[in-house]
């Protein structure tokens, strides 16, 4: 196994990314790419790994998705009770990453997270299908279980209390988050391991561009 993992690795062809091309904007940036890899038909395009610090200072990812790009960051939604829902009242500053590996491309984004309102939590739970919002009451997410059929059975009751058609509730212990960036780092694949590093840097009032070594 340690020779053939090893010995894996391809070659990146892509064309060159220079600062010149780049919105001087991240956010329409991301988009312009975030619309790329949906064109493209990149699997779970707005999968992105969420890293947070926990109590011990020990770092934990995961991987969520993205829900919604606004003027201010990046959308997410999940149990406030989790594990990441500690991590983040522990420590805000979080990290983002996407990989789109069919495009050789990644964005990293690393920012302060904050909760969205409660009526924007709201608005966004009516709108996913019956049965998760019925999971989002089922699982007591994080913690630990006996068995399987402990949430199956959870979910059993819940479909029969409210049925087909009665009104689903969003949780008080579920909503959104806002990440708000003050780093990005857009990076694609080029030949030779000399990819292309490029940073946006919230500093003083607006975005400073600048380029990493690979």
């Amino acid at each position: 196994m340690k020779n053939s993992l090893a010995d894996m690795r391809r070659e990146y062809l892509s064309e060159p990314m220079n600062k010149s091309d780049l919105n001087k904007n991240p956010f329409q940036q991301f988009e312009k790419w975030m619309d790329a890899a949906v064109q493209a038909e990149v699997p779970d395009a707005n999968a992105m790994t969420l890293a947070t610090v926990n109590t011990e200072n020990k770092p934990q990812a995961r991987t969520v998705l993205l829900k919604e790009v606004n003027d201010l960051g990046f959308v997410f939604f999940t149990n406030y009770l989790s594990a990441k829902g500690a991590e983040i009242e522990h420590q805000p500053a979080v990290s983002l990453l996407f990989f789109w590996k069919e495009l050789a491309r990644q964005v990293r984004i690393d920012g302060i997270c904050e909760k969205i309102s409660e009526e924007e939590s709201a608005s966004y739970f009516q709108s996913r299908p019956r049965e998760s919002q019925l999971g989002a009451w089922a699982s007591p997410q994080s913690q630990l279980i006996a068995n399987r059929p402990v949430l199956e059975s959870r979910m059993e009751d819940l479909m029969k209390l409210y049925g087909t058609d009665k009104p689903i509730p969003k949780p008080p212990h579920w909503g959104g988050y806002l990440v708000k960036p003050d780093h990005f780092e857009f990076w694609q694949g080029r030949p030779s391991r000399l990819h292309d590093r490029i940073t946006y840097t919230w500093d003083a009032g607006s975005w400073r561009m600048e380029r990493l070594a690979p």
